[in-house]
């Protein structure tokens, strides 16, 4: 059986006229929260965080919600995708050039309602969308 290889990513949310609006990036014809590879010896949550400056350049990010996760099943050869929910005030997104690829790693971005997002994003990270959403919308209603 092969080990897991462990990629980590924030839902990152932001309120547009009280509506929760996330964040989706586009490699190639694949939308997706931002995440990446968890290096040996990092924790998830702090990688997390740090693909998400390396990917967007946001910074202030704030987790309402706790430091709870979902993984996705595995997919590819192996790999699975945890993610965590986090706000975001700030609305810029930056699409930084990697240093590695010397181009951007995505080809943009969409702060997406929740039906525009689901429609966007593959199968396996619907429920993932779900589960944030209903977090979301509860503490919007608190």
């Amino acid at each position: 059986m092969q080990a897991k290889t462990l990629s980590a990513g924030v839902i990152i949310v932001r309120r547009e006229v009280g509506e929760p609006r996330y964040l989706l990036l586009r490699a190639y014809n694949y939308w997706d929260f931002p995440k990446g590879l968890v290096e040996p010896g990092e924790d998830p949550l702090d990688s997390a965080i740090r693909e998400i400056e390396e990917e967007t350049t946001l910074t202030a990010l704030t987790f309402h919600w706790g430091h709870d996760y979902r993984e996705t099943p595995p997919y590819g050869r192996a790999k699975v995708a945890r993610y965590y929910i986090a706000e975001s005030k700030d609305q810029t997104v930056t699409l930084p050039i990697s240093p590695e690829l010397g181009r951007p790693e995505h080809h943009e971005f969409r702060w997406s309602e929740y039906q525009q997002a689901r429609k966007l994003l593959a199968p396996r990270v619907q429920p993932i969308l779900d589960w944030a959403h209903t977090l979301v919308s509860r503490k919007n209603r608190e």
